[in-house]
């Protein structure tokens, strides 16, 4: 095999395709579907979500500084798609994907009752990189479906059929291939 050179580039993929909800001054909710986002300290718990300040939730983000992430299944990829794909001024996004909102404990943004996590958050710092800003996020609490939860109550998301996104298309996750560790596990 031999290998290319590419100018810089986003490259890191597969990425969590994710829902996030939100709920303006004015009670007014909207859904976007974002890729760019992830963990950036277990403790305190933090997360970001990077957006376009062009788009419509973008304005949300800044005004509320709360939002939700949402994990996305293989049921919710249709859901997930069209909440990327449509513009939450000129369109209700929980009622055209039929997704139920549900009270936050947290926050007043909404979560996605059909999600298996909801994950409450509250913005810390807001970051311009170019074409996003970065909204870096305090975790204040995570709801997770029971019916993904084994009788010691460890929770599996597998079960649920999370989806990823890679380079413009959505894909559900692969089998297991070993626990964190498995690498050096004695027999």
């Amino acid at each position: 095999m031999s290998k290319q050179y590419w100018k810089a580039g986003n490259m890191l993929y597969p990425l969590p395709a994710v829902l996030v909800s939100m709920q303006d001054s004015k009670g007014k909710r909207n859904i976007i579907t974002i890729a760019w986002t992830g963990t950036c300290c277990t403790n305190p718990p933090m997360v970001y979500i990077s957006v376009r300040p062009e788009r419509y939730s973008y304005a949300i983000l800044k005004e509320t500084k709360e939002f939700v992430i949402n994990l996305t299944t293989e049921a919710l990829a249709y859901a997930t798609d069209y909440c990327g794909v449509t513009s939450g001024q000129t369109v209700d996004k929980f009622k055209a994907t039929k997704l139920t909102p549900i009270a936050s404990k947290f926050v007043k943004a909404p979560s996605i009752k059909e999600s298996p996590v909801n994950i409450e958050c509250r913005v810390k710092e807001i970051i311009p990189l170019g074409s996003h800003d970065m909204f870096l996020a305090e975790v204040l609490g995570v709801t997770v479906e029971d019916g993904y939860l084994d009788e010691m109550n460890r929770f599996h998301l597998d079960l649920a059929n999370p989806i990823t996104y890679s380079h413009g298309a959505y894909y559900t996750l692969g089998k297991n291939l070993g626990r964190f560790g498995y690498s050096i596990k004695k027999s």
